[in-house]
């Protein structure tokens, strides 16, 4: 039998291959170049590699309407990260993350309540392109985002995830619940704590869910503010 680690990560990798397969992926992201040798095969993948091998992404029907792939901004490495559903009509006219009514919610929302800067977090989207009308991202599209969703995270490094939302908060996590069941505690993903709330466009609509989603955020300034593990 192999050394344990080793088949504890090759159980991972088929799991981690299984759940994808599930959502519909047929295909994995190529290294954004190819390596010379060990050390650049062994050096951390970088966001500008990822949105490099994004490229002029056409892996889905999203492109078809698109103006703007909205990739994602903030900091190389950050300890928050906000995770949305997909990008809306101002999104996609700017290419930027959460603008527009929802934008400002939420920079409202690390400004004012999280007393941190907009631009020392990291914003993206589960997936990249405005599905039509702003309808809920379908099965085929998010199984397209997701693995360079997965590379971005891995990238940034963050402590703590906010999953804005319920099919962010769902994908991410693997589960069909809706956001009321996932809400209200603290997740993993592959080590990192994933705090799922209501998107800041649902708040904009529905004021009175603002106290609640003020409690996820308050968990997830718990967990920023708690001296990092080793």
């Amino acid at each position: 039998m192999p050394h344990p680690e080793l088949w504890s990560l090759a159980q991972d990798v088929r799991d981690y291959l299984d759940y994808m397969a599930s959502l519909g992926v047929d295909w994995m992201p190529r290294p954004a170049q190819p390596a010379d040798n060990l050390g650049a095969l062994l050096a951390p993948e970088t966001l500008d590699d990822i949105r490099a091998d994004l490229g002029d992404c056409r892996r889905c029907k999203l492109f078809e309407g698109r103006n703007h792939i909205v990739f994602g901004e903030g900091p190389a490495e950050t300890p928050l990260m906000f995770v949305g559903d997909g990008p809306g009509l101002e999104e996609d006219r700017l290419g930027r993350p959460f603008q527009g009514e929802a934008g400002g919610m939420l920079t409202g929302i690390i400004v004012k309540g999280m007393k941190r800067r907009r631009e020392d977090c990291y914003l993206t989207n589960l997936v990249k392109c405005r599905p039509p009308e702003n309808r809920d991202p379908q099965p085929d599209e998010t199984g397209a985002c997701l693995p360079f969703l997965h590379r971005q995270i891995d990238a940034v490094r963050p402590r703590v995830i906010v999953a804005l939302g319920r099919t962010a908060a769902a994908i991410l996590l693997g589960s069909n619940a809706p956001m009321a069941a996932l809400r209200g505690r603290v997740h993993d993903l592959r080590g990192i704590p994933v705090i799922p709330t209501y998107h800041p466009q649902t708040l904009v609509k529905t004021p009175e869910l603002k106290r609640p989603a003020w409690e996820d955020i308050q968990r997830a300034m718990a967990i920023l503010d708690a001296p990092p593990r080793n």
